[in-house]
């Protein structure tokens, strides 16, 4: 089979946040997950010899890990070059991991996965990298982030320029990724989501925190030639038309898809066969069950 053409440009990706991170990365979105992750880790009452860190922008969750006293050792793989106190590196791509099956008890990937152009195979890869009973937790941005931005640039361009070029990322959909999960042999898939509004002084603000996150468009089929000064202005005003709140400020969306699953193990637990209880449920609650189509029972 012919495989389909990539949807980013990955390599442009990394240089994009490269050069975010040498400017200044606007770290306030992954320092959220990483106190997010925080949290859901301290839910598992385990230890975890060797951890994966896998293309967090930037190794501030591999610290974290490092730190927390959870994590004996921890592993990055990252975008680039750098250089982290206490854990070990490794420059990759989440679509090709250089790892053997089993190695690791714990990975966490903290918006990293709306790059990546074959979703469904680098979870597996990932999975196949998780030591049995071994848990993944990460997070991506889900299909609602920056709808505001998408709005206001689509009737701009169609008003200036008679079209609409692609200028933000389909980014996944939540009821899409816990199928995505089973798919990729995790047990006990668990999908769910947070949505964050972050107001801005202008849509300009916005557009810089953008370019300073490495989230600029890397789409391959985005339109090469520079934007046009009328549809950016245009673009910037419908923004502060339908967006903005009685102070003035304008509201930007960010969805944040969080993800978990289990490597196989023996010791899970398993949903029971369609017909194989021993109890009814009215039973247990001590109510009398109610047959719609005819009398209770």
């Amino acid at each position: 089979m012919t495989r389909p053409p990539p949807l980013f440009d990955t390599a442009l990706a990394r240089t994009r946040l490269a050069r975010a991170r040498r400017a200044g990365y606007a770290d306030f979105l992954l320092a959220r997950t990483i106190d997010d992750l925080d949290d859901r880790l301290g839910a598992v009452l385990r230890r975890f010899d060797r951890a994966l860190d896998l293309g967090s922008p930037t190794p501030d969750a591999a610290l974290r890990l490092r730190t927390g006293g959870r994590c004996q050792t921890v592993l990055r793989l990252a975008p680039g070059p750098e250089t982290v106190p206490g854990v070990g590196l490794s420059m990759g791509d989440p679509e090709a991991l250089p790892f053997a099956p089993g190695s690791f008890d714990l990975a966490v990937s903290l918006l990293a996965f709306q790059h990546v152009n074959d979703l469904p195979g680098a979870l597996a890869q990932l999975r196949r990298t998780l030591k049995p009973d071994g848990l993944f937790v990460g997070c991506l941005l889900g299909g609602r982030s920056l709808t505001e931005l998408r709005q206001a640039f689509g009737q701009a361009e169609s008003e200036i320029e008679g079209g609409v070029s692609p200028r933000v990322a389909p980014f996944a959909e939540v009821r899409e990724m816990g199928s995505l999960l089973q798919r990729a042999g995790f047990a006990l898939p668990v999908t769910d989501v947070e949505t964050l509004t972050v107001r801005y002084s202008d849509p300009f603000a916005l557009m810089r925190d953008l370019r300073a996150m490495g989230l600029t468009n890397v789409l391959t089929e985005r339109r090469r030639t520079p934007l046009r000064r009328a549809t950016l202005m245009r673009a910037a005003a419908l923004y502060a038309e339908r967006f903005s709140d009685p102070d003035g400020r304008v509201r930007a969306t960010f969805e944040i898809l969080w993800l978990s699953g289990w490597a196989p193990h023996a010791s899970q637990q398993v949903p029971l066969k369609p017909g194989s209880a021993r109890t009814r449920l009215a039973e247990a609650l001590g109510t009398t069950e109610h047959d719609p189509m005819g009398s209770p029972s």
